[in-house]
């Protein structure tokens, strides 16, 4: 374990990384335009302050000192100066006048603009929220906010787990702060995206995105910055598995594979509310018992064959765990079973309404 002294120090650096970074994206929010517009400003501003110099020492046959005070005294409207005796300039006094005073004002009305609009406020949240994820540590980053990414957020948030979501979209972005969810905006498959999502003391990545190139990429980044943090990736097509896979992630899961075999298991049993894969050979089922089945009014020493029993939750959700052989299961209780896939299939034919009295 690193010593507290270095570890402060750690986080003073990648704070001031954080602070520095801007995130690919950004330039689509609001401190990028702002401030490119009072950039444009502050040009406009010197090169009709040096128009002014020159113009003012050619038409008045002056020093290029004495143009310069006469034209930022112009510009700022003090008026301190006495006008120009020659016609030329006089005419440069009203060219500059009009041009200053309209740019300055555009100035104040953009300056205005930015702090009426809050978009401080914005800059100064984004700043919080960078520090609060360089506070963070065993953590997870959720890279994608869609249906999928913000149901992995809601288990994550249910179980306490702390995580940071990157998304490149302004209206995800939104949706987070309102649920006051620490939201960096950006690629998810962007290097520094990553790091300053802290993935190098990340817990794991998960890579929900809607594109399949988007994960593959962010896979391969993660991997890359860092080559033990875990890898879960999500896959629309059946192709892109074994791509993820290749790209480093350590899990696939495929919603639409998952959602068509979990809908054709509950219409061939519908007795059986969950299933978990423990091995290739065993597995975990819950299976309900349903009114009129052979297993209602049974013990489970009668009904569990050579199937274990590791829990009941009676129909008001209390859990029975390891139940005595002698329990009486009643409608509305679930039975938590393991075994293998043979000993399962007997059990479930127990708890189907449509099968013969128990043997």
């Amino acid at each position: 374990m690193a010593p507290r002294g270095a570890r402060r120090e750690a986080t003073r650096e990648e704070l001031a990384r954080f602070s520095a970074f801007r995130f690919p994206g950004a330039q689509r929010g609001e401190l990028g335009p702002f401030a490119r517009r009072l950039a444009l400003l502050i040009a406009v501003v010197l090169a009709l302050q040096l128009a002014g110099t020159l113009a003012f020492a050619l038409t008045e046959d002056v020093s290029a000192w004495r143009g310069f005070l006469w034209s930022i005294d112009t510009i700022a409207t003090v008026g301190s100066i006495p006008s120009p005796e020659t016609t030329g300039g006089q005419i440069v006094k009203v060219a500059v006048i009009m041009l200053g005073v309209g740019t300055l004002f555009y100035a104040l009305v953009t300056v205005a603009e930015f702090f009426v609009a809050g978009h401080h406020i914005e800059i100064l949240q984004q700043r919080r929220t960078l520090r609060r994820i360089g506070a963070l540590s065993d953590h997870h980053i959720i890279c994608g906010f869609g249906r999928v990414g913000r149901q992995v957020a809601r288990d994550l948030a249910t179980t306490g787990d702390r995580f940071v979501v990157v998304d490149r979209r302004e209206d995800n972005q939104r949706v987070a702060v309102e649920l006051r969810i620490d939201f960096l905006l950006g690629t998810p498959s962007d290097d520094e995206v990553l790091r300053a999502a802290g993935i190098e003391r990340a817990r794991s990545v998960i890579a929900c995105v809607d594109s399949d190139a988007e994960n593959i990429f962010t896979c391969l980044t993660a991997r890359e910055l860092r080559s033990d943090v875990t890898i879960v990736a999500r896959a629309s097509e059946e192709d892109s598995e074994k791509k993820l896979l290749r790209a480093g992630a350590n899990r696939v899961i495929s919603p639409y594979k998952s959602s068509g075999a979990e809908m054709a298991r509950l219409a061939l049993q519908p007795q059986v509310a969950g299933v978990f894969e423990v091995d290739p050979e065993y597995r975990l089922e819950e299976i309900v018992v349903g009114k009129g089945c052979a297993a209602a009014g049974r013990t489970i020493g009668e009904v569990r064959g050579t199937a274990l029993i590791a829990a009941v939750r009676d129909a008001d959700g209390r859990m029975h765990p390891q139940p005595a052989g002698s329990t009486v299961l009643a409608p509305g209780d679930v039975v938590v079973a393991m075994g293998t896939r043979a000993a399962l299939a007997d059990l479930e034919s127990r708890f189907d309404p449509t099968a013969g009295p128990v043997r």
